[in-house]
């Protein structure tokens, strides 16, 4: 293998790279845009859940329940009157509205099982699913307490302390943009060595890359590494000016250790690249296949 061969062969790709402006939006989009907006997005669990009370009760009981919500899943419950509720959940300001009914609480010192209604804002899915079930168990705690007239405070034999580190407040956005980073170095490294092989089958020149005095090691070695520094730079750049500037996420770790690994990762994935590209027929089925 001759590596003057490998090194014109791959500036060869990155020119072809450069001249197809659907792969280069491709590339700007997966690392600036794309993780961006997966790592600010509403988290899947309950985050700050706009919650509104109707307390018609006005009772110890319902006191009791208004204070069990509070952050980090829960805003501070708005008390609001039964009018507002409905228009308060069509203008989007509340996920959760609970009517507490009167006398409530002597219905359930009478031995009866009074009814809390709660309105659930559906529009707003993930929160909607999970915090339904967090309400009612935080209602039922509370009312079981009362009437046991104690707090359950459950012990165990061994206090296990967890200290977080490098990212002490568990924010989701963090741990988001670093998983997402690493998804496009996956997604691109696959799809940009498989595209560059695909499209010099269509165009036929793969043919004409197979009758000169290269061989077919120097063509594939080419394209890893063309189109793996391409992958590597803008997952640097993303890691810097996104992840570090735009999205203000502290790395403590060393950006050269990721670097080093993120090699390590381009020299597996490009050569898979290449693999579902050599199988796939064409470019739909080089996409069925890398969604496999």
């Amino acid at each position: 293998m001759r590596l003057a061969n490998v090194i014109q062969l791959g500036v060869k790709e990155l020119r072809a790279l450069a001249r197809d402006p659907m792969l280069a939006v491709l590339i700007v989009y997966a690392f600036t845009l794309s993780i961006y907006t997966a790592s600010t997005a509403m988290p899947e669990t309950l985050n700050n859940a706009a919650i509104a009370v109707v307390d018609e009760d006005q009772s110890p009981v319902s006191s009791r329940i208004l204070t069990a919500f509070y952050p980090p899943y829960f805003t501070i419950p708005k008390i609001i009157s039964q009018h507002e509720m409905d228009r308060r959940m069509d203008s989007g300001l509340d996920t959760f509205a609970l009517d507490i009914p009167p006398n409530f609480q002597r219905d359930l010192l009478a031995g009866k099982a009074p009814t809390i209604q709660l309105n659930v804002d559906a529009t707003r899915m993930t929160q909607a699913f999970s915090g339904g079930g967090y309400v009612q168990s935080i209602v039922s705690g509370e009312v079981n307490e009362y009437l046991n007239r104690y707090r359950g405070n459950t012990t165990v034999p061994v206090d296990l302390a967890l200290r977080s580190r490098f990212n002490q407040s568990l924010d989701k956005g963090w741990f988001g943009a670093i998983n997402n980073v690493i998804s496009s170095i996956t997604m691109l490294a696959i799809v940009l060595t498989g595209a560059a092989l695909i499209r010099e089958r269509e165009h036929g020149t793969i043919e004409h890359l197979l009758v000169m005095p290269v061989t077919p090691t120097e063509i594939m070695v080419s394209k890893i590494w063309s189109m793996g520094l391409v992958v590597l730079l803008a997952s640097t750049v993303s890691l810097v000016f996104v992840v570090q500037g735009l999205l203000k996420v502290p790395i403590e770790g060393s950006l050269m250790l990721f670097l080093a690994g993120t090699v390590l990762q381009l020299f597996a994935t490009t050569s898979l690249g290449i693999f579902l590209a050599t199988v796939a027929g064409s470019m739909p089925q080089f996409g069925l296949l890398l969604m496999l």
